[in-house]
């Protein structure tokens, strides 16, 4: 997430079904056009104003299903609370999804909204980290924990965390939550003083702590990673992390929004010092017609039981009146990921398949 994205959204039968009985009506969507294929997971949610918009995909595994936590934009009726939320799908094949839940503002400090939930399992309790939206330079990283990944209580000394020094703006969103090394990492994006400039920090907690507010402290001076290449434009942010070995894998989205936002990869031996592995984008924005030629941005790394990779990612062809979410499968040859395996690509409205294809033109 980083700009003050138009709460518009399309309806969509992927999830007409799932808006709550006794919700008001949204008002009659504007027609949108769908490509004529789409991947097999594409996901949008129109239930909160009748626009497909799903955002910052994260998911896990966790009592024999998969749970994928996104961003949704606001109400657009007067139904409380209006702002921000992130909404929760589940699958059993990682292709289909159906919204199960939602995690709505529930803290002063998230009264504008909440949205980027990056989930980890830690001790059998999923401890979900995300970002406040809506106030600029004062959103800031929260902290909340479930035993069955729908329902979370709150840390009472949210917000958890924000940016530090001289050379940002205080702001901290767009967070990912590994362990390493005997502490737990948040890696998030920032801004420097101006707001001009999105960048990733790091800041370590003890893996034996609660989390809370005085758990956190900078890696070094944080900053950690700034964007260098021109596809990356004035941002680097969303970073999404896995480790192979004695390495990390930091997967993130360079560019804003629609630049478009591409997806690169950076390694680190210590999580502080990181290192691009390419000098183009790992997964590029698609051709002019195709239904990410907007974007792919926003990548959530997903490891399954039996060691495949997936990265889930966010789309549009729209820039940004519509935002929906699609997975590839990841390979790795001589310690470097490349995109494997899509979807089974299907004609619009025809379902899609459960199946996967190596389709490297898509």
């Amino acid at each position: 997430m980083n700009h003050p994205l138009l709460p518009t959204l399309v309806a969509v039968a992927i999830l007409a079904s799932q808006v709550a009985a006794d919700a008001p009506a949204p008002a009659a969507p504007a027609t949108v056009e769908t490509p004529a294929k789409t991947p097999a997971m594409y996901f949008g949610d129109a239930t909160r104003s009748g626009r497909p918009f799903a955002k910052d995909p994260c998911v896990i595994k966790l009592g024999g299903r998969y749970l994928m936590y996104y961003s949704m934009a606001p109400l657009a009726d007067n139904r409380q609370p209006r702002g921000w939320a992130v909404g929760i799908a589940e699958s059993k094949n990682l292709i289909r999804w159906n919204k199960v839940g939602e995690i709505l503002p529930e803290q002063p400090c998230e009264k504008n909204g909440l949205v980027n939930g990056k989930a980890i399992i830690l001790d059998g309790k999923v401890h979900l980290f995300y970002n406040t939206y809506g106030n600029g330079k004062d959103d800031a990283l929260c902290h909340a924990v479930s035993d069955d990944g729908l329902r979370f209580t709150r840390d009472p000394s949210n917000p958890i965390l924000r940016a530090t020094g001289a050379w940002n703006s205080g702001r901290a969103i767009d967070c990912d939550a590994f362990e390493f090394q005997g502490k737990l990492f948040l890696i998030y994006a920032t801004r420097d003083p101006t707001m001009k400039t999105q960048m990733l920090a790091a800041a370590t907690a003890d893996r034996k702590s609660d989390f809370g507010r005085d758990a956190w402290k900078p890696l070094g001076d944080a900053l950690i990673l700034r964007p260098e290449f021109p596809w990356e434009t004035r941002c680097i942010e969303a970073p999404s992390v896995v480790r192979r070995g004695d390495t990390l894998y930091l997967f993130y989205g360079g560019g804003y929004n629609n630049d478009p936002q591409q997806i690169g990869v950076a390694t680190s031996k210590d999580g502080a010092t990181w290192t691009r592995l390419f000098q183009e984008p790992l997964l590029a924005n698609g051709k002019p017609g195709t239904w990410n030629s907007s974007e792919s941005g926003h990548p959530g790394i997903f490891v399954d039981d039996d060691g495949q990779t997936y990265m889930f990612y966010q789309g549009n062809n729209d820039r940004g009146k519509t935002w929906f979410l699609s997975v590839v499968k990841i390979g790795w040859k001589d310690g470097k990921p490349y995109i494997m395996e899509y979807p089974a690509t299907c004609k619009a409205g025809d379902g899609g398949g459960e199946r996967w294809t190596v389709n490297l033109s898509c």
